[in-house]
């Protein structure tokens, strides 16, 4: 079996070269997240950002000036605060997750925009040409449609018996067109799962869904999509509570039965790249979205045990990460 480990320290030697930097006065990045600023998934993920901009040579206080807003995963909040960021008229908005990139895009079409998320960019109109996104945004996907049927092969393979699935996605601009659904039931017709979409939108709705759902047996939780924290806690809490096995279709995350997605840091360090380019002249449209290229799948074998299911052998040595 093998270990990843989350580093946040990664070493200048394992990024790319920083390029010297003409003397100027500092340049000006805003960054709109769309969740807490202590959501423990994000702060690795914005640590490998800017480590990898502090490759580059851009460096805070110094070549750098950074404006950060969290929006506690509060829409009214994320509008506003995308609103504050364009005003200020920065060179750059870096945009995590698809629903800031869109608040910001909104908002403005001349201040360049990098995304990080958003599933696929392509299906859910953020852009409409990847090679030569128009107007002012690209970015980098984590997702891509086929994935979804991905994620159920991997589910029911881990999870021999599961005969039902619940697939919960929440419901917002961006989901709306949610690449996933199609490729999800299209492998649930060929494995022989019931899917039950379960489609949210805030924390209230989650726990009347699962516990009717739980009353059946042979089930399990597939959720996919950007996930509040608070709600993603909730469901976590009544998987376990109900045995249901819960597999998460994204970024990989340790807190799940299981979990199958890019490398949340080889993305964002990828994304910094972007932001330096533009930085230094380049225009969005000449930076074509990029598509994950490294994926994990991590299995937690604590949540198996205390859930009573019995991961295949030969599933966990497939696995990038075994928690035991």
């Amino acid at each position: 079996m093998r270990r990843r480990e989350f580093i946040v320290g990664l070493g200048a030697a394992a990024l790319p070269l920083a390029r010297p930097l003409a003397a100027e006065a500092q340049r000006r990045v805003g960054v709109l997240v769309d969740g807490p600023d202590n959501d423990p998934r994000f702060q690795p993920v914005l640590a490998a950002f800017w480590e990898g901009l502090a490759a580059f040579g851009w460096v805070e206080g110094r070549s750098l000036r950074i404006e950060n807003r969290f929006s506690g995963g509060d829409p009214p909040r994320l509008a506003a605060y995308a609103e504050e960021l364009v005003n200020q008229r920065p060179d750059v908005i870096f945009a995590f997750t698809g629903t800031a990139a869109r608040a910001v895009q909104q908002r403005t079409s001349v201040i360049p925009i990098v995304f990080f998320g958003g599933g696929d960019p392509a299906s859910n109109g953020l852009v409409r040409n990847i090679a030569r996104p128009e107007g002012n945004i690209t970015g980098f996907a984590n997702s891509f449609g086929s994935l979804g049927g991905r994620w159920l092969e991997l589910f029911k393979e881990a999870v021999p018996r599961l005969t039902r699935v619940a697939d919960i996605y929440f419901v917002d601009e961006l989901s709306v067109l949610n690449e996933n659904r199609d490729p999800i039931r299209a492998a649930a017709a060929q494995l022989g799962v019931t899917i039950i979409g379960m489609p949210v939108r805030n924390a209230v709705e989650i726990e009347p869904a699962i516990t009717a759902f739980a009353d059946q047996p042979d089930g399990g939780l597939l959720l996919t999509g950007v996930t509040p924290f608070a709600s993603l806690e909730a469901i976590k809490r009544l998987a376990l509570y109900y045995h249901l096995p819960l597999m998460y279709g994204g970024m990989a995350d340790p807190g799940f039965l299981m979990s199958h997605g890019p490398d949340p840091l080889d993305v964002a360090r990828r994304a910094s790249s972007y932001v330096d380019r533009i930085l230094r002249g380049a225009k969005p449209s000449e930076l074509p979205v990029q598509y994950p290229t490294k994926f994990e799948l991590v299995v937690n074998l604590k949540t198996a045990k205390a859930l009573g299911v019995s991961i295949p052998e030969a599933f966990l040595a497939r696995a990038d990460e075994v928690i035991e």
